[in-house]
């Protein structure tokens, strides 16, 4: 599983981490900037904050709406504080924390969200598995000094990952995790359900055209300001930040990527993703190093490419196309996989990667 990085040395290493998909607006010559800027008639507006333990974009094309963007980053920052892990006040610790004791009453977004996680569990056979606290503590992978533990500590922690000794009811609005020291963990889906709340949001204030970037995690609102298809880079998964190997065309659609280039430490010569198998308790180990999901809604596409990763080509196509998601896989020799309905919306940019299909 993807994990949210919630240190202040992850923080200040977040701008310069490969970002896993680029919004390429290059159309109209714009950089997004650090801060809310007054726009002139007819031009974007923008805002850049840190939030959700990343930088996150907004940009209006069709709207100046400040207070649209105000409200924005106010629920980023609500989504951060009721979701993440470590947080004081956090709801989802509060459920992790009451762990074989009793049920713990949860707002309407946070339930929403965990019931998402379970569908998106059962689907990948549990690959997805919002259980997966226990192994992400015992990796370290939110901290500084991340380490391989010991066989018997992960075989330990790996046998309170199952997302089936989740209990929720809807009624009472509780999510209650059946055994002791279970733990959830969500930072491989919020950032897509915070995009997608954006995007509620903004439909609110009567906008129709944005990019939105939550570090990486791209929702192309409508069209492009020429009532055109949006162009998103795919990053490239072994060269710098902004390097990218074909555009995408998108209209309304998010646009997410899991890649082992992410985040990433190495031990005794050896190289170990951040992304966790949860059949073996290891981070992945396969030949794909990046998994880009396009889908309607953000939270989905954020949920699958994770899983999808972990699966390997042939499972994840297979899945992908049995949940009507469309693909691009990216491999260590550099070719790349995708769905039918990639083969006329993605274009090849870079002639050091083939299409395998």
């Amino acid at each position: 599983m993807k994990l949210a990085t919630h240190t202040a040395a992850r923080r200040r290493r977040a701008a310069a981490t490969a970002s896993t998909v680029i919004a390429l607006v290059v159309f109209l010559g714009l950089a997004l900037l650090p801060a809310v800027r007054a726009a002139a008639e007819g031009e974007p507006l923008s805002r850049t904050d840190y939030v959700l333990w990343t930088t996150c974009t907004i940009t209006l094309y069709d709207h100046q709406s400040a207070p649209a963007l105000d409200r924005c980053f106010q629920r980023l920052a609500e989504i951060a504080a009721r979701m993440g892990t470590g947080v004081s006040g956090s709801q989802l610790d509060a459920v992790s924390n009451a762990a074989g004791r009793e049920p713990v009453k949860v707002t309407d977004d946070l339930l929403f969200l965990v019931q998402e996680a379970l569908t998106v569990a059962r689907q990948s056979n549990g690959l997805f598995d919002l259980t997966v606290g226990p192994l992400i503590e015992t990796w370290r992978m939110n901290k500084d000094d991340p380490d391989v533990p010991p066989r018997d500590t992960i075989a330990a922690a790996l046998k309170l990952v199952n997302w089936r000794d989740v209990v929720v009811d809807p009624q009472a609005k509780t999510v209650f995790l059946r055994r002791p020291s279970m733990r959830l963990d969500l930072g491989g889906f919020m950032k897509g359900y915070a995009a997608d709340e954006m995007v509620r949001i903004l439909r609110g204030y009567g906008v129709r055209s944005a990019m939105i970037d939550l570090g990486g995690n791209i929702f192309a609102m409508g069209s492009s300001p020429r009532n055109a298809p949006w162009r998103i880079g795919i990053q490239n998964p072994e060269a710098d930040r902004g390097t990218s190997i074909g555009v995408v065309e998108v209209t309304d659609k998010s646009v997410t990527t899991a890649g082992v280039y992410e985040h990433y430490f190495v031990k005794n010569g050896r190289r170990y993703s951040h992304i966790i198998d949860l059949r073996t308790g290891y981070p992945v180990d396969n030949s794909l190093l990046s998994v880009s999901v396009i889908a309607p809604t953000s939270t989905q596409a954020d949920a699958y490419d994770t899983a999808l990763l972990v699966m390997g080509v042939g499972d994840g196509l297979k899945l992908a196309e049995q949940l009507g998601l469309e693909v691009i896989m990216i491999d260590s020799r550099h070719r790349i996989y995708v769905t039918p309905g990639m083969k006329q919306a993605f274009s090849l940019t870079d002639s050091s990667f083939t299409f395998a299909n």
